[in-house]
């Protein structure tokens, strides 16, 4: 424990030390004087004047701050109480630029007119009226009418009038400089994509381009400045570090050449959301009236060792739980509390985003939507993580039951050396030949005392059923046949039945699906762990023996294989397997303190399972093949008993989750712990990722369309790094625990993420759905493959993802901004697990999907590039599978 201590004391520390390492500071000219004017705009638009007092003692209390640090203030409108600023700024000895907003409606125009006159004739700190703001650039006004404003205001009043443009309208309309005063000219290297650094060489450029072009005419930057927040505009960098460099360079540099100048703004305007990400944040001041930076001394975030200490807490707390781990390793606490403490650094990034932006509602409400869908999303992440540092740097599994485990004799109620065990076999419209192999392998258990008890529910055919009743008469007493019609409760109830016809000596009861075929030694292994009283179940997994049927069966028993080979061996340690319903022994005792089988569920094992572990019975897992079964016919056989997984999968967690509130089970923490995380895992990971993907759909036009960029730091960064987090967990923990190849890996990784649609399914439904029909799963080649295509949403969906990404790459092929990029990759990303259903979907009725194709194509190959053709042996019997078929049952 004092070396885990010490891991996570130096994890800590170094978490530390990199927010030192990586704090910004960068040096810029001091400047301690005053500006000689910055924007104002003391109201948002459309305000009235209602409470005169109110009003005036809001902005004395901002050019009271202001006054500190600029000469004047410059207006943009002389009404909707700006009206009330040039009083008040007297008081301070503030001048003020009043403004006259021109637009479209002749009616204001006028208003705002004769206000900017009145205002320049009744203040002498009226230093001059600046007719319209970028109107020509809007297309508001014509150059001849906006001249004409000109001269109206001008005949009325004595002080300066110019208009305020972007320089490019002065330099394209010299006639616009000869009617005006002076140039007031709008130089923002921001929107012409300049980076931060060549932002004032770009206006000094500017500048002194215009003092050239119009000799004699004095030249005044309206407007330069630089946003403290927002997107990125090809080069054009925002940010708080950015801003403050670019202004400090900025006003030496003005000072040093004589130019006169104007900062926009004094205060961050949050009801500018209509000019994208960047129009709140271009204030000297926040919204609050806090400085952003200081003139003088290197640039700093103020608030910097705040959010470290808060990635660093965040990080500790997220690291203490390493500390009730079974004797974890000194890499696998490495490993967990490297991820915790970077959660604490995202968590920190959150905060910061928070701290430092404007929302309106809709912006809040996404915000945080997108934050809660992340926080399931993060908690798989870390689950997924865990598991990898357990199998890769922790202990080997203690509790598993291996093959050549010395085991100790069995010893059950009265002391038999051989308990009796009787094998329950349901069937329901099963292939006759595949129910015959299965009861013949059973006929063949190297075990001397069991009965097998056969039942064929609601299956009125009798070419279903009796066959199988004169095979159990040929196969001996030990096998009883049961043809049950009419049968509630789904296969528990038909379980229930069996139950009933069951030995009454019986002390473990064995089940099995009617398609496996079990090895010999099954019982006679595995009994034994019975041998302590407290053991309730003992569970071995699922195989198939047909995966060499087409390369899609080959897929899907990939895919089977690392739910029996990683999470039921992870889950065993802490007794908490999750219990299917075939190669499942249960002591009688045990299913009867549970309640027997109950049919309010469709996964009537597992809820079983669980009911017995909340009586505090011990599981026992063991990883060796002891049956093997047949894999689904079809595509649309594995979605369907996927559906009914997951289906019955939500059923159990609304069964059952009060029992997992303190006290209300015997349930242990790591047992509560390990479904919970499991059914969010499972049914959460899959539905979450679903929803993620259709909300954002939805937002692909307002990104696309309406300048507002997705986040990139807290939003879809993270989604990104939960993505290759589940990537390098399937892959890494296939290749540690699943024996299969490389390529049937990859395929079981297609075949796992074309079910996600089905699962989301199965969740909503079971959102709004108490009992959907039992399916059954196809087997055994009775079914044929559907006519209809088995992804069609799946299509429709991928597709909807690719062409939002691609809308998003091509509207923003021009301002190249970095967030809309990452956001059409996660685009690409979510569209993967409905592209995989697609791939499977059209696999499945393709003639690719045959080895003997693949076959041929190798030699035809060979022939091709001119290498001797080998005669590639025919496969007489599909190859014994690794996999099993049961996947993520119920959580």
């Amino acid at each position: 424990m004092r070396a885990i201590i010490a891991v996570l004391l130096f994890v800590t520390a170094a978490h530390a030390a990199l927010w030192g390492v990586f704090q910004q500071k960068q040096q810029a000219p001091d400047f301690r004087g005053l500006l000689p004017s910055a924007s104002y705009t003391p109201f948002e638009p459309g305000h009235t004047v209602v409470d005169v007092a109110a009003d005036s003692a809001k902005i004395r209390a901002d050019l009271k701050k202001f006054s500190t640090i600029t000469r004047a203030v410059r207006l943009y409108t002389s009404t909707e109480g700006s009206e009330l600023v040039p009083p008040i700024a007297a008081e301070f000895g503030m001048k003020v630029m009043v403004g006259a907003w021109i637009g479209k409606d002749d009616n204001r125009n006028s208003r705002e007119i004769e206000a900017a006159i009145n205002l320049a004739r009744r203040n002498s700190n009226v230093i001059g009226v600046v007719v319209g703001n970028e109107t020509i650039f809007r297309g508001e006004q014509k150059i001849d009418d906006l001249i004409k404003l000109i001269k109206q205001v001008k005949s009325a009043v004595n002080v300066p009038v110019s208009t305020g443009e972007i320089y490019s309208i002065w330099a394209q309309h010299p006639e616009l400089a000869s009617n005006a005063d002076f140039i007031a000219a709008h130089v923002l290297p921001y929107w012409e994509r300049f980076s931060s650094t060549e932002a004032v060489d770009q206006a000094v450029n500017r500048y002194q381009s215009l003092r050239n072009q119009f000799p004699g005419k004095h030249v005044m930057i309206a407007e330069f400045g630089w946003p403290s927040s927002g997107y990125n505009l090809g080069n054009a960098d925002p940010g708080p570090f950015q801003q403050a460099s670019a202004l400090r360079n900025f006003v030496v540099r003005a000072e040093a050449i004589g130019m006169d100048y104007n900062i926009v703004e004094a205060i961050d305007q949050p009801w500018k959301y209509f000019e994208g990400g960047v129009g709140p944040y271009w204030g000297l001041f926040t919204a609050a009236r806090e400085p952003k930076f200081s003139w003088v001394g290197p640039i700093v975030n103020p608030d910097y060792w705040k959010l470290a200490t808060i990635a660093l807490l965040v990080g500790i707390l997220m690291s203490l739980p390493i500390l009730r781990l079974a004797e974890p390793t000194a890499l696998q606490a490495f490993v967990l509390s490297t991820a915790a403490n970077g959660v604490g650094a995202w968590i920190a990034t959150v905060f910061a985003y928070w701290d430092s932006h404007y929302f309106v509602f809709g912006s809040s409400f996404a915000l945080i939507l997108g934050l809660i869908l992340l926080v399931p999303l993060i908690l798989i992440a870390m689950a997924r993580i865990e598991e990898i540092a357990a199998v890769a740097f922790g202990r080997p599994p203690r509790r598993l039951i291996g093959r050549t485990a010395t085991l100790a004799p069995a010893t059950i109620g009265e002391n038999l050396t051989f308990p009796k065990v009787s094998i329950h076999v349901p069937a329901y419209y099963e292939p006759v030949d595949m129910l015959k192999q299965t009861l013949d392998a059973v006929s063949r258990l190297d075990y001397p005392n069991f009965e097998c008890v056969v039942i064929i529910n609601n299956t009125p055919d009798p070419a279903f059923w009796q066959p199988i009743q004169d095979h159990c008469r040929s196969l001996g007493e030990r096998f009883k046949f049961i043809n049950a019609e009419k049968v509630k409760g789904f296969k528990a109830g038909a379980l229930r039945i069996a139950m009933d016809r069951t030995a009454a000596n019986a002390e473990i009861i064995g089940i099995i699906d009617a398609d496996y075929v079990v090895d010999p030694d099954w019982l006679k292994d595995l009994v034994p762990v019975f041998a302590d009283p407290r053991v309730g179940i003992v569970q071995a997994p699922q195989d198939h023996r047909d995966e060499g049927r087409s390369p899609m069966h080959y897929m899907m028993n990939g895919e089977f294989a690392g739910f029996f080979d990683i999470g039921m061996v992870q889950r065993n340690e802490e007794n908490a397997i999750i219990v299917h319903g075939t190669m499942c022994l249960i002591r009688r005792a045990a299913m009867d303190m549970a309640g027997g089988w109950a049919g309010d569920t469709i996964c009537e094992d597992t809820d079983l399972g669980l009911a017995i572990m909340e009586h505090g019975w011990l599981t026992h897992y063991t990883n060796h093949r002891y049956g093997h079964g047949l894999l689904p016919d079809t595509y649309e056989a594995f979605r369907k008993q996927r559906h009914r997984w997951a289906y019955g999968g939500f059923q159990i967690v609304k069964k059952h989750w009060r029992r997992f509130l303190p006290g209300a089970s015997r349930l242990s923490r790591d047992q509560k712990r390990e479904f919970s995380l499991g059914w969010l895992n499972w049914l959460g990971a899959e539905s979450l990722g679903v929803l993620v993907a259709i909300l954002n759909l939805i937002w692909v036009p307002i990104v696309a369309f309406a300048d507002i960029a997705i986040p990139d730091k807290i939003l879809t960064l993270p989604i990104i790094a939960a993505f290759l987090v589940s990537l390098i967990h399937f892959v890494s923990m296939y290749r540690m625990r699943v024996a299969i190849k490389w390529g049937q890996t990859l395929s079981a990784m297609v075949a796992a993420m074309s079910v996600q649609w089905t699962v989301s399914r199965a969740v909503a439904q079971g959102l709004i759905t108490e009992h959907l029909p039992f399916a059954r799963t196809s087997k055994g080649g009775l079914s044929r493959m559907s006519i209809e295509f088995q992804a069609f949403w799946e299509a429709v969906i991928g597709v909807l993802l690719l062409v939002g990404a691609a809308v998003l790459i091509v509207t923003n092929s021009y301002k190249q901004i970095r967030e809309i990029y990452i956001f059409a990759g996660v685009l690409v990303l979510e569209s993967l697990p409905f592209l995989s259903a697609v791939a499977i979907a059209i696999l499945e009725s393709s003639r690719i999907n045959s080895f003997q194709f693949w076959r041929n194509a190798g030699v035809r190959t060979a022939e091709l590039i001119g290498l001797r053709p080998v005669a590639l042996p025919s496969v007489a019997s599909p190859p014994q599978p690794v996999a099993s078929e049961v996947h993520r049952e119920a959580g």
